[in-house]
């Protein structure tokens, strides 16, 4: 064991979306505050492969070393199948690597953060300041839950490809009753179709992450952040229940394989905090003697704090089902990116590089809507989902059930055809039903494998919502203009006889046409193909859930690990609920609350301080 001669004010285990926010707000607001960012993953400075929005399907090949892949256990309710979950490991995390769309939660959902779960100040009336903080708004001016001078910008992106105009043209006449409108993200209501925003910046077309917009920027002034990457954070140190700091080890992935059984230490004066994400930070916890002590006995881990929520109430990720369909060879699709076609590619970068604009300046999702059911969608769905509409989405009308978005590219396994053009009419559970769990399978090796549950339809209200799913995103395919027929490979292994039969299609049915009808065979075909299509959104969470220790809660509202000192866990493993969204908007507003949190804790002068103690005593 090497142990370093450094000591730290702050140690943040783990470099990704919320430890960076963090890390980056208290440096500018102290610069002399000693801060050291411990990242498994590595850096991703002026890399175009993390900075282009459109090469976000890179990052997600089987040998990526800017994600990491944790497998499932076999589940019965996917027919023996092993999900697996990719999470990002690289500085920034998941802002770095994920598909950049700008999703915010339902407002209700964070009001359930502190009215059901009881944690005072994480409303959203107390959230949204910090929603505002973080970005700046580059659309239309002057809407109230938007912010206008922040770090990270909002915007369309560079290229606006056919299908999303197509989408919403069919979503108008199609479904009357919902209508459109301009902000599909605005907090406080949904179901209603728009366009869709990115975190990309309309002036460069670059990823709008939070390494390149909190954190590099001070590395280069007089701060004294230290990030080092590369390395996974083995467990906490404590001294009577305090914590003082971390071990490390280097990532055998990333480096020498010998150098991976070194282990060093680092000490911090005053803070310690988790920040490796849902999968990281659990593991960490346990390692460090904190969790079920069914957990610990089993590798023989001397327990410090029983704390048997670890690792417990993981949030069934979002349940995500990717229907692809054939394009019309003249629509503009990143499936030339995704097949990383160079000659489009080289293309496309210069005009990217002189402007910021192109098919690398998109994410390719372009038009959706966060859906709720009718009373005629609710009889389609069935009985199997009726108690958890009326106990759980009913009383929250800004809650949406589903969402729902076109996507110009065939995302996952695909048909050899090369040069072929794609999209794809996606959706996911909001609030899944299911929960699961993550835990660890070795006492001192942060890369073994995790005892990981995801829960993906365990629960039949699940099942019930994505056929409901299926039905409703492929009446809006078939209709768009490009559509031409299904790519049967990826869809329900239905009858060449069955009315829903799928495959290759001439053109577009009229808009007015009906709805597909579907026999009980078919429902069992479509049961089977969600069974093996259900993966996962990446919006992994909740396994350090912010409750009361009574509850299975891991930490308290001030982010404190109930039952040591001096550790926080700030990610998305502390949401003790889901929210209806896409996480990288979640994380951010964590990180930037949990700036105002340790600055007050620390006595250091920050900006919107004063107003968290307000909100406090509200």
């Amino acid at each position: 064991m090497a142990d370093s001669s450094s000591t730290y004010d702050i140690i943040i285990a783990g470099g990704g979306t919320s430890g960076c926010v963090l890390a980056g707000r208290l440096a500018a607001a102290d610069p002399s505050l000693s801060i050291l960012v411990i990242e498994s993953g590595p850096t991703t400075l002026n890399d175009p492969l993390h900075k282009q929005p459109a090469r976000y399907m890179y990052h997600l090949r089987p040998e990526s070393t800017t994600v990491k892949f944790n497998v499932g256990r076999e589940s019965a309710a996917l027919d023996g199948r092993a999900p697996v979950v990719p999470c990002g490991q690289c500085v920034g995390g998941g802002s770095s690597v994920n598909f950049a769309m700008y999703t915010r939660a339902s407002a209700s959902d964070y009001d359930d953060w502190a009215t059901v779960y009881g944690n005072r100040g994480w409303s959203s009336a107390e959230l949204l300041p910090l929603l505002r903080k973080c970005e700046t708004y580059q659309l239309q001016p002057g809407k109230p839950t938007h912010g206008y001078s922040g770090p990270l910008k909002v915007s369309y992106g560079g290229f606006y490809p056919e299908v999303g105009q197509e989408f919403l043209n069919v979503a108008a006449q199609y479904d009357k009753s919902r209508g459109l409108t301009d902000d599909v993200n605005g907090l406080f209501d949904c179901n209603k179709y728009g366009r869709w925003q990115k975190w990309i910046d309309t002036k460069t077309g670059t990823r709008s992450d939070v390494p390149h917009n909190y954190i590099y920027p001070l590395l280069e002034s007089k701060t004294s952040l230290q990030i080092v990457t590369s390395h996974h954070v083995k467990s906490v140190i404590f001294r009577d229940n305090a914590a003082t700091g971390v071990e490390y080890i280097a990532n055998a992935r990333l480096g020498s394989s010998t150098a991976r059984h070194t282990v060093l230490r680092e000490h911090a004066r005053r803070l310690v905090v988790l920040s490796a994400g849902a999968f990281g930070s659990p593991a960490i916890l346990e390692r460090s003697g904190i969790g079920s002590s069914s957990v610990l006995d089993k590798f023989g881990i001397q327990p410090l704090v029983n704390l048997p929520g670890v690792g417990q109430n993981y949030q069934a990720d979002h349940q995500l089902v990717l229907t692809p369909y054939i394009a019309a060879e003249s629509m503009h699709t990143l499936d030339v990116i995704v097949e990383n076609n160079e000659a489009e590619i080289q293309k496309w970068t210069k005009q990217w590089k002189e402007n910021g604009t192109g098919l690398l300046a998109t994410n390719g999702l372009e038009a959706g809507i966060k859906i709720r059911p009718s009373k005629t969608d609710l009889d389609v769905i069935g009985d199997a989902f009726r108690k958890r509409w009326l106990d759980y989405y009913a009383p929250a009308p800004d809650k949406p059930v589903l969402w729902i978005a076109a996507g110009s590219l065939l995302a996952g396994n695909r048909p050899n055809v090369y040069g072929a053009k794609y999209y794809t009419v996606a959706w996911y559970l909001e609030h899944p039903a299911s929960i699961g769990y993550s835990h660890i399978t070795s006492a001192d090796d942060p890369e073994s494998p995790l005892n990981f549950h995801p829960g993906y339809l365990d629960s039949p209200e699940d099942m019930a919502l994505h056929k409901w799913g299926y039905k409703r995103t492929r009446e809006y395919a078939r209709r768009l203009k490009s559509y031409r027929g299904e790519v049967a490979m990826r869809h329900p292994a239905f009858s060449p006889t069955s009315k829903v039969a799928v495959g290759p299609h001439d053109g577009p049915v009229s808009v007015t046409a009906p709805d597909l009808e579907y026999s009980s065979e078919d429902e069992k075909a479509l049961e089977e193909y969600i069974k093996r299509a259900v993966t996962t959104a990446w919006h992994s969470m909740g396994t350090c859930a912010m409750k009361r220790r009574e509850e299975n809660g891991v930490v308290d509202s001030r982010l404190n690990v109930h039952g040591v000192r001096n550790l926080k866990v700030v990610d998305l493993s502390i949401c003790p609920g889901n929210v209806a969204a896409n996480t990288y908007s979640t994380a951010v507003v964590i990180g930037e609350k949990a700036a105002l949190i340790v600055a007050q804790d620390l006595g250091i002068a920050m900006e919107d301080a004063d107003a968290l103690t307000f909100h406090a005593r509200l």
